[in-house]
């Protein structure tokens, strides 16, 4: 099977033409609209599987693999462009993308209900920053109440998420703060 698959792709990642450690991968969900199987490499199996880890240039891919003529890649397409459509490029891909009522009913079979109110937090950089993060702080911060500032380059640990997606709380120097989530940067988790 997966030599079929090989063969299929010419050796390269069906969604963004990389060559590099490839792989099967069954799309979720996939249960009664055929073959399901689409060869992807390790980059973009990295991103499905954890969407804290998802970059969106990378997903730029979309634009090209959108048009495959094989049925699981388009579906897989059109799910990733569903994921990421809070930016422009994404959206303007989805508007263009015309999957047929059972190819629709497969995409969306496998997408995840989200809260369209949802506004996810984000650092200085864009990534997207989960409850437990690590992040570190960018700019000396003079903190309201505390006769202490917030030094540039300080790590705040295992950080927790507000109501509003603009500030996170954190513990620095013993006493836990409001921090804006435009003064941190998250800590890639091979850096931690």
């Amino acid at each position: 099977m997966t030599r079929e698959l090989l063969k299929r792709c010419d050796s390269k990642c069906e969604l963004c033409g990389s060559e590099s450690k490839l792989a099967s991968y069954e799309l979720p969900d996939s249960k009664g609209y055929g073959d399901a199987r689409i060869m992807i490499c390790d980059t973009c199996t990295g991103q499905i599987q954890d969407r804290s880890t998802i970059d969106m240039n990378h997903w730029r891919c979309l634009n090209d693999s959108m048009w495959s003529q094989v049925p699981a890649v388009q579906v897989m397409a059109y799910r990733m462009l569903k994921q990421i459509s809070e930016e422009a490029w994404a959206r303007d891909l989805l508007d263009m993308l015309y999957l047929d009522d059972d190819m629709q009913a497969w995409g969306d079979a496998g997408i995840e209900e989200v809260d369209e109110d949802f506004i996810p937090h984000r650092d200085s950089n864009g990534a997207i920053l989960e409850a437990g993060d690590n992040v570190v702080i960018i700019k000396d911060l003079n903190v309201k109440g505390t006769t202490f500032t917030a030094k540039r380059g300080t790590t705040v640990r295992g950080i927790s998420l507000t109501n509003n997606p603009e500030h996170i709380e954190g513990r620095v120097s013993g006493t836990r703060i409001v921090i804006l989530t435009c003064f941190v940067k998250k800590v890639p988790p091979s850096e931690e």
